[in-house]
């Protein structure tokens, strides 16, 4: 193995990335070019590629320096989601060029960025040579499925792992994660999700006779306005109040003078770790079971549960980062639990994970950018997480 000369450049790593255009879930070799970097750094490079019927085949990454303990992973996708509308780009959105100080393109901030960070941080100490064999080891976990169904990415790699008697001791996923400014922001656990599809049944007549019909929309409206109306929680220490939401109403009727047969709704609940799915799911039928009980009628209702909620209480493992971030950027770094789900959902079982990566404000919109001096910056971060880690100031 041939040590490059100098640590890597987070930003030239940053570029490189983005120009693969990897909307989720195809590759495009983004993660080669990543593996053309890890390979000289010492980093056994292991292609995982799974499938699924009814789903993507997805090609990740999972890449590991030395084999001893403790074993600090690093976490992210190089999957992106689609563009959009191209014309309304003002620049090519996977040319990684750098306008006015800013680096633009598709995975800029989500998150590309991160993982040429993770990159460029390792690389230093590399070169340094730490981490060699004894010292503990250090591993980078790739999907290419985060931005899409989730099923063939992250959640197959850690099974495979735990298999064959890998263990990670903790977890840095590299989402976007901070505000108004590098810094400001981390993430010690998320809420979970269900969403549910609910359909009421009727039959389809006239609106002149309505007595020949059965409209399904008076016992939808009543079932969805006692969801609503209904508190989960007032929130607590660590997680804001869970919130029940209708995402759409629908009859499939077109016409005027047709009362409808039957009628469905898509409803979402994020809640925190005062519920479970199954509770929730639980919840959902009882009000809709009253609501027949009183006005007669027949539903069907199914959930999928996209993630359950997860907390990484506050200790040794937070403090080290939320140090390392105090050190570079001065900031002093929110614990939060908000924002959408990430694959921390599905890495949580295994072992602590806290989230922490660029600012998030153009993450999935046209022209994403961030900072080019950020990412430099959040290399200097996991640098000084991973020298906190080795020598020890790590843990729980």
């Amino acid at each position: 193995m041939t040590v490059p000369t100098q640590p890597y450049n987070a930003l030239d790593i940053a570029v490189d990335l983005i120009r693969c255009p990897s909307v989720t879930p195809a590759d495009e070799g983004a993660l080669a070019t990543l593996a053309n970097y890890l390979a000289p750094l010492g980093f056994n490079c292991e292609r995982m590629r799974f499938s699924e019927d009814g789903t993507p085949d997805v090609d990740n990454l999972y890449a590991r320096l030395g084999s001893g303990s403790p074993h600090f992973c690093f976490a992210g996708h190089t999957d992106v989601v689609p563009v959009g509308d191209v014309a309304q780009w003002t620049v090519d959105p996977f040319g990684g060029e750098i306008v006015s100080g800013k680096l633009y393109g598709r995975g800029a901030a989500d998150m590309k960025g991160s993982i040429a960070s993770f990159v460029a941080a390792v690389s230093r100490l590399v070169r340094e040579g730490k981490l060699t064999e004894g010292e503990g080891s250090v591993s980078l976990l790739i999907t290419g499925d985060e931005e899409g169904p989730g099923i063939n990415g992250t959640v197959k790699m850690l099974k495979a792992l735990k298999a064959r008697g890998e263990v990670i001791d903790h977890c840095l996923v590299g989402e976007p994660t901070c505000v108004s400014k590098l810094g400001d922001m981390m993430k010690i656990g998320r809420r979970g999700s269900i969403n549910g599809w609910l359909t009421v049944k009727g039959m389809q007549g006239h609106v002149a006779y309505p007595h020949q019909a059965e409209n399904p929309l008076p016992r939808l409206i009543e079932m969805l306005a006692r969801l609503n109306a209904h508190e989960l929680d007032k929130g607590n220490a660590h997680f804001q109040a869970s919130n029940f939401e209708v995402t759409t109403i629908d009859t499939g009727n077109t016409a005027t003078n047709v009362i409808p047969g039957t009628a469905h709704a898509v409803m979402n609940i994020r809640f925190n770790d005062e519920h479970t799915g199954a509770s929730l799911d639980q919840w959902m039928r009882r009000t809709f079971d009253q609501v027949v009980q009183e006005m007669g009628g027949s539903y069907e209702f199914k959930t999928q549960i996209s993630g359950e909620s997860f907390i990484t209480q506050p200790g040794d493992f937070s403090a080290l980062i939320a140090r390392a971030i105090k050190s570079v950027t001065g900031e002093t770094a929110e614990m939060s639990t908000t924002g959408g789900t990430s694959d921390a959902r599905f890495i949580r079982a295994y072992a602590p994970v806290v989230e922490f990566g660029l600012a998030n404000a153009t993450m999935h919109k046209v022209d994403e950018h961030v900072p080019a001096g950020d990412i430099g910056k959040l290399a200097d971060i996991y640098e000084a997480v991973l020298r906190g880690y080795f020598n020890g100031s790590k843990t729980s």
